[in-house]
């Protein structure tokens, strides 16, 4: 059996991961594989799986601090909480400016490729919902930065707003495609029309012409990317339960894919209050 990682182990891979997301945010080319060659000879004879799952803790830390994180490490939440967290809030504290840098030009920009949004292919753009995973802890042990940078994307509107435009389009296509154009015609662009109030984005169609109250969260990010909701859009999810779905658009700026979840959200989410308003009594 393997042994806990030691300090001065997370400390290198900690360093490599930063090395990496810096790369990505940047939209520059690099090899995990190279990476993790130049790796193994400073651990403790980890394997390439233990390595592998100590970069997906990585990423599930970062979640939880509200940071990006390297869309091909998939989050598992289940780590040496302490130690991994600490030396995480180290290495940001050390380079924090050239990270800040970072992780705002993530949230505020948006690269929209013409050419392959022309070639974007309907009728595989749904893909699987993420596979279910325990998060125990909900808040984490350190916070080095206080801004919550995947909830700033999120809250981004031109984002937004390009995630509900190809939402509106796929709809459209689907109807279409299902031989309902009739349909189609009825779909409506809510919250560009009618602000951002309503508790849904899209107003669509099933089928047999019921109306579907579609929710669009988008991410530059992976499926894994936790969403940011309103305690409106909580309420109208819970009133238009039978009929309303959340669009989950995601790997936005390469290669745009959805899934589609339909209930309350507590069906589908874990919900974690964010904020509390506090009367005088």
């Amino acid at each position: 059996m393997n042994q806990d990682w030691t300090t001065k182990e997370v400390n290198l891979i900690v360093k490599d991961y930063f090395n990496m997301l810096q790369l990505e945010l940047r939209h520059q080319r690099y090899n995990k594989a190279s990476h993790r060659r130049f790796l193994f000879p400073l651990l403790n004879n980890r394997s390439e799986g233990s390595v592998e799952f100590k970069h997906q803790n990585i990423s599930a830390a970062l979640i939880k601090m509200g940071l990006p994180f390297i869309k091909g490490y998939k989050p598992r939440f289940n780590y040496q909480k302490q130690i991994l967290e600490k030396s995480i809030s180290e290495y940001i504290m050390q380079h924090r400016l050239s990270l800040e840098k970072d992780f705002e030009r993530f949230s505020e920009s948006i690269i929209i490729n013409e050419q392959s949004k022309s070639k974007i292919d309907f009728s595989n753009i749904v893909d699987e919902e993420p596979a279910i995973s325990v998060v125990n802890e909900d808040e984490p042990l350190y916070r080095p930065i206080k801004i919550n940078y995947l909830k700033k994307e999120q809250n981004n509107q031109k984002l937004g707003e390009e995630g509900e435009k190809l939402v509106l389009e796929y709809e459209k296509w689907s109807l279409i495609h299902a031989g309902r154009s009739n349909l189609a015609d009825k779909v409506k662009w809510i919250s560009k029309d009618s602000g951002d109030g309503t508790g849904f984005d899209i107003l669509s169609k099933t089928l047999n012409g019921r109306d579907k109250f579609i929710e669009v969260k988008t991410t530059k990010l992976s499926r894994e990317t936790p969403i940011y909701l309103t305690k409106n859009e909580l309420s109208f999810s819970l009133l238009k339960e039978r009929d309303f779905y959340l669009y989950r658009v995601f790997n936005f700026d390469t290669n745009p894919q959805i899934f589609i979840r339909n209930g309350h959200y507590n069906d589908f989410c874990k919900l974690e209050p964010q904020s509390y308003k506090g009367f005088f009594i």
